[in-house]
């Protein structure tokens, strides 16, 4: 027998409540018949009337909308997946995602980058800036270390160092490419608004860019192989994956594989011999 909805997420919201410390959210401990908050103590937090949110936890009142369901997020300091259950049982899809400019990545998603020793490895938010990568990519790629933060996109790059172009088997059609599966990536993330200053940049940076842009091709960056022709150790082919970083829709993993193992031997006595920044 299947659960109706509205019991499901009263369920889900006392669940969340009763793991609470009263107390580090400023509301006295004392006698309390129940552990965590009292259901007028998250009604507070969330700034919507008691009442209301007894009826949601009781699975009367109907379908919340979303603005309560996010301020109830807030008042429970539900983590990101947790945010997305709750619109998944509670509106039936999950919340609208908004861009969230990102400056790093976590320590342990970091070593998950390191842990590829021969294997270039970075992580991009929406709008295709690098927020991190590994040594096999700033060796192989591009040492983002040297570079300012504002300089670290991938689009940027492309369009703009002669290096980068130089180092692609067809550097048009990669281009295009690129420009497609950021247009998807940038929607997807909810980051529409944030791209139009930066394609008016791009656009006036590169008239190859604009022409691109302009073209409206939607492309996936999946997985794939490309071959770089690289400066001092020749050509090399390499596969590549992209990945998705769970609970972040702005965030992006891209790890580049190469696809013999005398590549990968070439690469891995460059990458140890090679000096980087910082």
């Amino acid at each position: 027998m299947s659960i109706p909805a509205g019991n499901m997420l009263g369920a889900y919201l006392r669940d969340r409540r009763t793991r609470l410390d009263p107390t580090a959210f400023g509301f006295t401990g004392g006698r309390r018949r129940t552990p965590g908050l009292r259901r007028e103590e998250v009604a507070q937090r969330a700034n919507i009337s008691p009442t209301w949110y007894t009826w949601l936890e009781q699975g009367r009142g109907g379908a919340p909308s979303a603005d309560v369901l996010n301020r109830i997020a807030e008042g429970l300091m539900l983590t990101e997946p947790e945010r997305e259950h709750l619109f998944m049982i509670g509106l039936g899809h999950p919340p609208e995602v908004h861009f969230k400019p990102t400056e790093g990545v976590s320590p342990r998603l970091q070593r998950v980058l390191d842990a590829f020793e021969v294997g270039p490895a970075i992580i991009k938010n929406a709008l295709w800036d690098v927020v991190a990568w590994n040594r096999a990519a700033a060796v192989l790629l591009t040492d983002y270390g040297k570079l300012p933060p504002a300089e670290r996109n991938i689009l940027r790059l492309i369009f703009s160092s002669a290096r980068i172009r130089a180092a692609q088997e067809d550097w048009h059609a990669m281009a295009r490419f690129v420009v497609g599966a950021f247009r998807a990536d940038a929607a997807r993330a909810g980051a529409a608004a944030e791209i139009g200053q930066f394609v008016e940049e791009m656009s006036a940076l590169s008239p190859e860019f604009k022409e691109m842009w302009l073209a409206n091709d939607v492309h996936a960056y999946g997985e794939g192989t490309k071959r770089l022709h690289h400066s001092e150790l020749g050509v090399l082919d390499m596969e590549f994956s992209a990945f998705s970083v769970d609970g972040r829709p702005d965030l992006g993993m891209i790890v580049y594989h190469p696809v013999t193992s005398g590549d990968a031997e070439r690469i891995r006595g460059y990458v140890g011999s090679r000096p980087l920044s910082g």
